[in-house]
């Protein structure tokens, strides 16, 4: 397949490139430092091109974005925000990437969001449910109410970002980890349409990115939100 990977230098972006690449799928990477690419620029090993596209998303110039994802078979997006001080980009940010895909014709996109976006209220969806059915009882109360005290803006810009997909018309998924590791890829995680999964606390990147490759040929996903935990 022709991929176009968003936020390739990132946690699971980089996760995405290289099992892409092992996979045997043609890779544009859109990055906003290609420096951060290393061994990944230019060719793989096995000679195949990597195509760069230099693009900012908190500053997004549509015709990049729409030359980026031209001709892609799917788009996977590894962007979010890092943290408070990146909150806010997100949404804005999937809303160029969907607008690029309209343009250029491209359907189908992964992308990662949270696990406690499902219970985050957001202009789409002002009342979620106060609880996700996959949520143990430490989760409902210790750990989300604590998570959204610390991480509340980011949470909020992810549940946009959700708000994005569902209303593009694309043929969307997204991918909702509890704590991400960098911990090696296991091949053993589970997953769950549109809940959490009890007990799922965290999840190797590596899993993540590996989920979201097989997304791709899975029509089953298409509109849901899937849980994944190890």
């Amino acid at each position: 397949m022709r991929l176009a990977i968003f936020a390739a230098t990132g946690g699971i972006g980089t996760q995405l490139l290289a099992q892409a690449l092992a996979g045997g799928h043609s890779v544009t990477a859109v990055v906003r430092n290609p420096a951060k690419l290393g061994d990944h620029a230019g060719r793989d090993t096995a000679g195949r091109d990597v195509h760069v596209v230099t693009a900012d998303l908190s500053a997004p110039d549509p015709e990049v974005l729409a030359r980026a994802v031209k001709g892609a078979d799917a788009v996977l997006s590894g962007f979010g925000p890092r943290g408070r001080a990146d909150a806010g980009h997100t949404g804005s940010g999937t809303r160029a990437i969907v607008e690029a895909m309209q343009t250029s014709g491209v359907r189908r996109i992964v992308a990662v969001s949270a696990a406690p976006v499902s219970t985050t209220p957001s202009p789409g969806r002002p009342h979620p449910p106060r609880h996700d059915p996959g949520d143990s009882t430490f989760m409902r109360y210790v750990a989300a109410p604590l998570g959204q005290l610390f991480l509340g803006k980011v949470f909020a810009d992810v549940a946009v970002m959700e708000d994005v997909l569902r209303d593009s018309g694309l043929d969307w998924t997204v991918v909702r980890p509890p704590r991400l590791t960098d911990k090696p890829f296991t091949g053993s995680y589970r997953t769950a349409t549109d809940r959490n999964l009890k007990g799922g606390f965290s999840v190797p990147r590596a899993d993540v990115a590996h989920l979201m490759l097989s997304c791709l040929t899975d029509p089953a996903t298409v509109h849901h939100a899937l849980g994944v935990a190890t």
